[in-house]
């Protein structure tokens, strides 16, 4: 089997990637929050981890890769609220968002996940989880409401390289009144009795951090080999799932954490919140949405794309190009496999896509030999 390498945002450092269990990955991705339509920054996260679970299935590892949907959170709720007047109709927001979002995905070829665990399904486990943090000492309730003692968690800032003193109140976290302290984070919150979910603390549902690490101990277990999301996330989401779960299981959480780069648009990371993006569908109305699929992978993972339609339509050549000369070539992933060491150009391109998913290195072999391919499709 061959060897991978991987950027391990929690080290700082590329290792070599070698799971807990031999031959068996645990792999899990944050999902989308369904309260509107998919834009490109999650067609690139997507895509990209796509590459990786592929990758490691071909690699020859049993992969469980859980990818969450996100349909409980504040963003539904006002969503909820601006259309239809009653927060409690946000299953009238999520529903055809999910269902537009699988579209988009299927386009884009992307495999399903193993388990797509949804927040609004795995309640008791979630209350159970906050329930072990009380029990603990790490979380407190105060007014209904219930909060995780960040300072009981002496490691916080070890993923995002936040030095816990020099974060400040209100610079991106939450601030209230009822927390023993500004960093502190909610893991549920208070709602009127009779809406949304009966807990040991009251009515109310769950905050955003909570769920991830809930839905991943059920799914996956204590520990997993890797977690992965966009660079957007690494604080305070992953930060805080850290410690939720290192603090519930005294087990490291993931052993590596993979974030893929920001899309950019004029230098500014592409984002819902700051209105300059473009969902899948309006790019799916002028691209063939292989052709954006391409594009994201000429690009390494890591790396900030700086989008523009021009770029695209040169990927999308390129890609016509690629498609004309495999057109002809019937060989299937099982060929490929039973061929892994005996064909150079196949050996040549898992070089670079096991060096940390190079994929600009693995398509400029693929370029190099394309005249080749032309010849003798048993070049592959």
């Amino acid at each position: 089997m061959a060897k991978i390498k991987l950027s391990n945002t929690l080290t700082g450092q590329k290792q070599e990637f070698k799971p807990l269990e031999p031959h068996r990955v645990k792999l899990y991705v944050c999902g989308v929050t369904p309260y509107d339509h998919a834009h490109i920054g999650h067609g690139r996260c997507y895509v990209s981890f796509d590459l990786l679970y592929r990758l490691l299935q071909f690699l020859g590892y049993d992969v469980t890769y859980v990818r969450n949907l996100t349909d409980m959170d504040d963003k539904i709720l006002k969503r909820a609220q601006e259309q239809f007047g009653d927060i409690q109709r946000y299953k009238d927001v999520t529903d055809p968002m999910i269902k537009s979002y699988h579209d988009d995905m299927h386009k884009l070829n992307t495999l399903p996940p193993d388990y797509e665990p949804r927040v609004t399904e795995n309640i008791p486990e979630i209350i159970e989880f906050v329930q072990g943090l009380i029990e603990a000492g790490k979380a407190y309730q105060a007014n209904g409401d219930v909060y995780f003692s960040v300072r009981s968690f002496p490691e916080y800032g070890k993923l995002s390289k936040h030095n816990i003193e020099d974060l400040k109140s209100g610079a991106r976290v939450e601030v209230s009144e009822l927390k023993k302290d500004p960093l502190d984070f909610a893991l549920w919150k208070s709602e009127p009795e009779g809406t949304f979910y009966k807990s040991p603390w009251g009515w109310g549902r769950p905050g955003w951090h909570i769920e991830c690490s809930a839905m991943a101990k059920k799914q996956l277990g204590e520990t997993i080999d890797i977690h992965a999301g966009g660079q957007d996330l690494i604080f305070p989401h992953h930060e805080n799932e850290i410690a939720q779960s290192e603090s519930l299981s005294g087990k490291p959480f993931a052993r590596f954490w993979l974030h893929n780069g920001f899309v950019r648009i004029n230098q500014e990371k592409m984002s819902k919140s700051l209105g300059n993006f473009f969902t899948l569908k309006q790019i799916f109305e002028q691209f063939d949405p292989i052709a954006l699929r391409y594009y994201l992978l000429t690009h390494q993972y890591k790396m900030p794309i700086d989008f523009s339609f021009d770029d695209l339509e040169g990927a999308q050549k390129a890609y016509q190009r690629l498609a004309r000369v495999f057109d002809a070539v019937k060989c299937t992933q099982e060929q490929l496999n039973v061929r892994e060491g005996q064909s150079k150009i196949v050996d040549e391109m898992l070089e670079f896509l096991t060096d940390d998913l190079n994929t600009p290195g693995m398509f400029g072999v693929l370029f190099e030999n394309l005249d080749k391919l032309k010849e003798n499709e048993d070049e592959l």
